[in-house]
């Protein structure tokens, strides 16, 4: 069935006590159940619809979307983990299987993992894979230094968070480079650092340069005009200035620099206040 695993603009062929039957493109029919029918519907109307397997393994359409369709990558949250596979929550009535044999490592419930939405040729129902290693290339050589991207955060590690650019190459952000809290599953405004020999990308979360401090200056200059004063200066600690603001300490002495020198601010020996002159 070319519908499934996908969102679908079908017909409605005709009703039964079940629901509704609509006419899928290779003739077939997929069953749209009375619980997604708002009951004013008519045949002949055209309903956007995902379609999907049952507990059967059988194709049913629901007016719900999930949060990745086919071919998808997406970061979902492990529900419930059994000695065969684990079930993902992805939107939807029914979870999404992820069997053992496509799992990247063991999974914890409560944990969230990139998956992967895949249709099982041998069984013709919709799985979930998080070896998502084989899906993915080397970055391209127009990856250049300072260019901006976006990528998909799926995963903490020790040296830093992997993200996924383009569902299709893979970049990492440095731990000793994150100054914010970030989420997985977040989808990121990011500037390439490097281009690896392996095709892989280093990332980071602030533009190159000049760039950065303005951005970050900004966001100062925001946070004292709407508290009329900033309680940290240059002799703050580092831990206080990246809780606060998000930002490394050289971050902060650069932005706060900027803004003296264009008088923006004024700088008191316990903190920081908008310029009066």
């Amino acid at each position: 069935m070319k519908e499934l695993g996908l969102v679908n603009t079908l017909y409605i062929n005709r009703f039964t006590d079940f629901g509704a039957y609509l006419a899928c493109r290779d003739g077939e029919e997929v069953l749209l159940p009375k619980g997604y029918l708002k009951g004013e519907e008519k045949e002949g109307d055209e309903v956007s619809v995902f379609v999907y397997t049952d507990s059967e393994d059988r194709p049913v359409a629901v007016t719900d979307t999930p949060l990745l369709l086919l071919d998808q990558f997406g970061v979902l949250t492990c529900k419930e983990v059994t000695s065969f596979g684990a079930f993902m929550d992805w939107g939807l009535l029914k979870d999404l299987f992820v069997p053992n044999a496509e799992m990247a490592k063991p999974m914890t419930a409560g944990q969230k993992y990139l998956i992967r939405l895949c249709l099982d040729y041998r069984s013709n129902r919709l799985i979930g894979v998080s070896k998502y290693r084989e899906f993915l290339y080397p970055a391209p050589k127009d990856y250049m230094p300072g260019n901006e991207c976006e990528g998909l955060i799926f995963e903490k590690t020790d040296l830093g968070y992997k993200v996924l650019l383009e569902d299709r190459y893979e970049g990492l952000v440095y731990s000793n480079e994150v100054f914010q809290e970030l989420e997985l599953g977040e989808v990121r405004k990011l500037w390439v650092k490097k281009r690896r020999d392996d095709g892989k990308l280093d990332l980071q979360l602030l533009p190159f340069g000049r760039v950065k401090y303005e951005e970050g200056a900004e966001k100062i200059l925001q946070i004292i005009q709407e508290k009329g004063f900033l309680p940290i200066h240059d002799k703050s600690d580092p831990e206080t200035i990246q809780k606060v603001l998000g930002m490394s300490k050289k971050q902060f002495k650069q932005c706060i620099g900027q803004l003296y020198k264009a008088r923006e601010i004024t700088i008191h020996e316990d903190g920081i206040s908008i310029s009066r002159d």
